[in-house]
């Protein structure tokens, strides 16, 4: 356990130590930042790599192994019924908590928090219940992604523009570090019984289908209510002055944190137990390690969080401030892309995921590749994003090309590729943007364009940081397709000159 823990640290590090180099270099140049915001900086950095190494660590001992171990089992069962309330109640139970959910609920003052929130769950409720159905009765993932999108855009058109952003950002903020490891574990395991050739194909998409319900439910909710007069209010800074003031942040941070992870586990942990007593399938040596593994997961989240949101926040809307009032703000889009590039791998989600692809693939598509393919894609969103802050561009001139071309792709890339680029969308768009990329766009878009413009240009950039990744990790998925169709030419040329040796 020390050894695994030791490895994940490790793995920690290097992922988040290039972006908090970053923050350095900007601080120390041309975006200097107060003693205080640094020292909760450096905490945050400190709490981010003990906690994303814990967390990864106990999701692989405890989500993983529930969720696979449920989707085998319900699809087991053969009932259709059981496996749709079954995923119907997981959507909602693993997304109502969601710490970056909270975030944005408090953002959007028009409505209710909690309506938002319940609207957000019975969206991912109904779309993973979709997703599990859609991989038993194995319809392609593309064709629903199609019609679904489609179905998006046309609702977009009787909300007000305000709400756009909103609507689209919810999709990635839903499927953060608690929802991911266990939908993706659920797809895996559903798949596994699947004997056929696509079975392993199918273990993707999940939370692809997952991120789509959010949009539509938060869409037709702006329908409903006639939402009007979205607004947002800046908060008021809170001056951090010595490293007493520092101490005490993280103090209420951790409680605050301390208690939305435990509201978040509860539920997950309860139908662990209720499952567990109706279907006997874990013992004892099982049920323990799980155990652990979920107080892994809870310690890790808390000290993750409670870094992102009181030592990277500020810094990101004071960075997003200092740039934007530099050169005309156009520093903006190279900054945002090298954050970008090296952001997305600071997010625990996406390491479950690599470590998933990478599993399933049985080491064919690396870890690796997956990251620069994911790295790629954020950093080309974040460049937009800040373009679109500085030119006032409608972000639907933006997302309507952008999903066309994702979902035009979707006819050329392989089948487990399509899964996982629609995957990786919801995946990157976690935490860390939600704490520090969000912030950053707030503080430049109040700089250049005042408080009024901030839902319509500022929000949006979970969208965009959802979007690209689902192009280039299908590009990723072309250029693997045309790598091992090469080797297999070449395999079978070979094979033909033995062959003719032989007989000469």
């Amino acid at each position: 356990m020390t050894k695994a823990l030791k490895d994940k640290i490790i793995e920690s590090l290097t992922s988040i130590l290039p972006i908090a180099l970053i923050v350095v270099v900007l601080s120390v140049t041309v975006t200097p930042l107060d003693s205080g915001t640094f020292v909760l900086f450096s905490v945050g950095v400190f709490l981010l790599i003990i906690g994303m190494g814990c967390f990864t660590l106990g999701a692989d001992m405890s989500m993983l192994v529930i969720g696979e171990k449920i989707g085998s089992t319900l699809t087991r069962s053969r009932k259709i019924w059981l496996i749709a309330l079954i995923s119907f109640i997981i959507g909602i139970i693993v997304t109502i908590a969601e710490p970056d959910l909270q975030i944005l609920a408090e953002q959007v003052s028009a409505i209710d928090n909690y309506l938002l929130i319940f609207t957000v769950a019975i969206g991912v409720g109904i779309f993973l219940m979709i997703a599990m159905l859609r991989i038993v009765f194995r319809i392609p993932l593309s064709v629903l992604l199609i019609v679904f999108y489609v179905v998006a855009f046309v609702l977009s058109i009787f909300v007000p523009r305000d709400f756009w952003a909103v609507s689209f950002d919810s999709g990635g903020v839903t499927t953060g570090p608690m929802t991911v490891p266990f939908v993706m574990a659920l797809g895996v395991g559903v798949a596994s019984i699947r004997s056929d050739k696509h079975g392993q194909d199918d273990s993707f998409g999940l939370v692809a289908l997952s991120s789509v319900g959010p949009i539509v439910a938060v869409l037709v909710l702006g329908i409903a209510f006639q939402v009007e007069g979205i607004t947002y209010e800046m908060p008021s800074a809170e001056t951090i002055a010595d490293t007493q003031g520092a101490f005490f942040a993280y103090l209420h941070g951790l409680v605050d944190y301390g208690k939305e992870v435990a509201i978040a586990i509860s539920p997950i942990l309860v139908f662990f137990v209720l499952f567990q007593l109706v279907s006997r399938v874990f013992h004892k040596k099982q049920i323990f390690k799980i155990l652990i593994g979920f107080l892994y997961t809870f310690f890790g989240l808390v000290l993750f969080l409670t870094g992102a949101n009181v030592g990277f926040m500020p810094v990101g809307s004071q960075i997003g401030q200092s740039l934007a009032s530099l050169w005309g703000g156009w520093l903006l889009i190279p900054v945002g892309m090298i954050i970008g590039y090296f952001v997305v791998a600071a997010e625990p989600a996406v390491h479950v995921l690599n470590k998933q692809v990478e599993r399933m693939s049985a080491g064919a598509i690396t870890s690796s590749a997956m990251k620069k393919g994911l790295c790629a894609g954020v950093s080309v969103s974040l460049g937009l994003a800040m373009l679109r802050i500085l030119t006032g561009i409608n972000i639907m001139w933006i997302l309507i090309p952008g999903y066309a071309i994702a979902l035009v792709l979707t006819f050329f890339t392989p089948k487990l590729f399509t899964g996982i680029a629609f995957d990786s969308g919801g995946v990157a768009s976690g935490a860390m943007v939600s704490s520090f990329v969000l912030p950053m766009a707030i503080g430049a878009c109040y700089t250049i364009n005042g408080a009024e413009a901030i839902m319509t240009q500022a929000f949006g950039c979970v969208s965009f940081v959802a979007l690209t990744p689902l192009i280039s990790i299908q590009i990723l998925g072309i250029l693997y397709k045309r790598k091992t169709s090469k080797i297999k030419r070449n395999f079978l040329a070979v094979e033909d000159s033995i062959l003719e040796y032989e007989v000469d």
